[in-house]
């Protein structure tokens, strides 16, 4: 079955992100929830904290 897969050996690959530690998991909940709470939650900012385009301060 997978003989007639073929990926192309030009695919560049993503890098891999790292996993956040508990504490900025824990952050990055309460902040999820704050917005969403707030009505302010949108599929635009959720994309970004959950690929690493935005992160939480330590201050946050």
């Amino acid at each position: 079955m997978l003989e007639n897969l073929n990926i192309p050996t030009d695919i560049e690959k993503e890098p891999e992100l790292a996993i956040p530690s508990i504490e900025e998991q824990k952050r990055i909940v309460e902040t999820l929830k704050r917005l969403e709470e707030a009505g302010e939650l949108t599929p635009e900012l959720l994309e970004e904290y959950m690929t690493g385009k935005r992160v939480i301060d330590e201050d946050s």
